[in-house]
């Protein structure tokens, strides 16, 4: 049996706009050992103050990682590319992984001759082309690694559909095939990436674009192979991957179609019927990712067979993935408090010292375990997100979905 490891490859520091203060690198190590990460994203390798905090605290490993305490590290960062191109000004996120701290700092040069003000913000805003940008990383350092972040959401994404592409190739031009996956967002799926062709020969990555430490995990990509630099590109480069855990789709903040300050939301039957133009106020809708994934599929939705497990497989023989609702969730739900509160703290604590990790709560442990541990409602609440028997009410124009275990209750 092939070796797996879980990673979180999409993380950010305290430095990025609309981040939370208290993120460091003990705090994601402690964190990604609650969850049951082992391999972590440095995030905002380009901003000096925390690539100063990084370099303080992680120490070398075997294979081009890093590590503190007892998690893994690998150095990545994501840039924001702002240009013109046929036309329209074109935005989207890039998310870069490089094997030494020497290669950052040529990255880190390049992007301060190009203009970028890397102090300002850690997700640094550049204004390249994102094939000129990819181009430039991949002759400093060859082996480095990029691939379109979040590539659905509406305003900064590959295929986003403010400011994005019809196809990859229309962005990247030649150097298409050296992107070797696709990172789904938290607002689609595998299946629906499967759907488009760019998405054929590419692995489908999820990973969680933490904010803030306790949001680790919420989605994750579980790898085969060797935990090394080069054995993470292998993997990436042909689909080396056990599976990925998912949002659901419908709770991402750009799921569906629509306007918030108006609270109007459509689906594809709405806009069909309706269009895009918010019937309260008359200003365009912000076109979600369903409706987005709509226009470019040239495929029929996938059946989708669930394994003991609860993993979905599609019929082509790609990855499985399967929803997870984030632990503290349920809890809340569960126990009727918020998710912030002392109470879900305590329950959170009692699981995962008892089971060992977020994820061993939510997909292997026994029911009954869980039970003696939490309570019934809580085992209940376990029990019925992993048969999906969930309702979601989907997000739209940057306002989160909501997962109900217990919708009747509500």
């Amino acid at each position: 049996m092939q070796a797996i490891y879980l990673a979180d490859l999409h993380v950010h520091s305290s430095y990025a706009i609309s981040t939370a203060r208290d993120i460091t690198i003990p705090a994601l190590a402690q964190w990604a050992r609650c969850k049951g990460i082992q391999l972590l994203a440095t995030g905002d390798f380009t901003h000096p103050a925390w690539r100063a905090h990084v370099r303080d605290l992680v120490r070398p490993a075997a294979g081009d990682l890093f590590t503190y305490a007892d998690t893994h590290f690998i150095l990545g960062a994501e840039l924001s590319c702002v240009f013109r191109h046929g036309g329209k000004t074109r935005r989207l996120h890039l998310l870069v992984y490089v094997p030494s701290f020497a290669v950052v700092e040529k990255i880190c040069a390049f992007l301060d001759r190009a203009g970028a003000k890397l102090a300002g913000d850690g997700r640094p805003t550049i204004s390249l082309h994102a094939r000129e940008l990819t181009s430039a990383i991949l002759e400093l350092e060859p082996r480095s690694l990029v691939i379109p972040a979040h590539a659905w959401t509406p305003w900064y994404a590959l295929f986003g559909s403010k400011s994005g592409f019809a196809a990859l190739d229309e962005c990247f031009g030649d150097l298409a095939p050296a992107i070797p996956a696709l990172e789904t967002g938290l607002s689609s799926d595998p299946a629906m990436n499967w759907r488009v062709p760019d998405a054929d020969g590419r692995s489908i990555v999820s990973f969680s674009d933490a904010h803030s430490p306790r949001n680790l995990g919420r989605e994750a990509t579980a790898f085969y192979g060797p935990m090394t630099f080069d054995g993470l590109a292998a993997a990436l480069r042909t689909e080396g991957i056990a599976y990925t855990l998912e949002y659901y789709p419908e709770e991402g903040k750009y799921h569906a179609t629509g306007h918030r300050a108006c609270n109007v939301r459509y689906l594809p039957a709405d806009t069909n019927a309706r269009g895009t133009v918010c019937p309260v106020c008359g200003r365009p809708l912000t076109v979600g990712v369903l409706e987005r994934v709509e226009a470019l599929a040239t495929r029929p939705e996938f059946a989708l067979v669930a394994d003991e497990r609860g993993f979905l497989h599609g019929p082509d023989g790609r990855p499985p993935f399967r929803h997870v609702v984030p632990l503290a969730q349920i809890l809340a739900e569960a126990l009727g408090v918020g998710e912030r509160t002392k109470t879900v703290s305590r329950v959170y604590t009692a699981l995962t010292t008892a089971i060992g990790s977020e994820f061993g709560v939510l997909l292997d442990a026994p029911v009954a375990d869980i039970a003696d541990v939490a309570g019934e409602r809580v085992a209940d609440g376990i029990r019925r997100m992993r048969r999906g028997d969930v309702a979601v009410e989907p997000g739209y124009d940057g306002r989160y979905g909501a997962v109900r275990l217990w919708p009747d209750e509500t």
